[in-house]
């Protein structure tokens, strides 16, 4: 989760809502990571998970993640949930829970759908402390 947040710190550097991922292999090696760009790209799915997915995916030459965890530093989103699933990811942990936008454990609860083809293990709350005081901090600047 330190590169994730390492990430998301990055992401707010450059102006982005601080939200960090990376992917990484039953043994613990990063496979990819990434942070925000939505701005940057001019692209509202440019969300760090789908853009770690998207470079795993290129590493690896497939569009399946099976055997591969993700750590995100914010609960995602209802798109990166379904990207999850549809990447096959064997688990996901994030930080800070997401009430207003979440789509794991709050709002749409994407993984416990009937039509959802894929549930990966779910572990919420990891640096949770240290991920919401970066979202807080962001927005915080933003509204003064």
């Amino acid at each position: 989760m330190d590169m994730a947040l390492a990430e998301a710190e990055a992401a707010a550097k450059r102006g982005e809502v601080p939200v960090g991922a990376v992917i990484v292999d039953g043994a613990g090696h990063v496979v990819a990571r990434a942070g925000n760009r939505t701005l940057e790209l001019k692209d509202p799915t440019a969300h760090a998970e789908l853009l770690a997915i998207r470079e795993a995916c290129r590493v690896l030459g497939s569009e399946r993640l099976t055997g591969y965890d993700l750590h995100v530093t914010l609960e995602p989103c209802p798109m990166c949930a379904g990207a999850i699933s549809f990447a096959r990811l064997r688990r996901l942990y994030y930080g800070a829970a997401d009430e207003k936008g979440g789509g794991v454990d709050h709002g749409p609860r994407i993984f416990s759908h009937a039509t959802c083809h894929h549930r990966p293990e779910v572990y919420g709350g990891i640096g949770e402390t240290r991920s919401a005081a970066l979202l807080r901090d962001f927005f915080a600047l933003r509204r003064d």
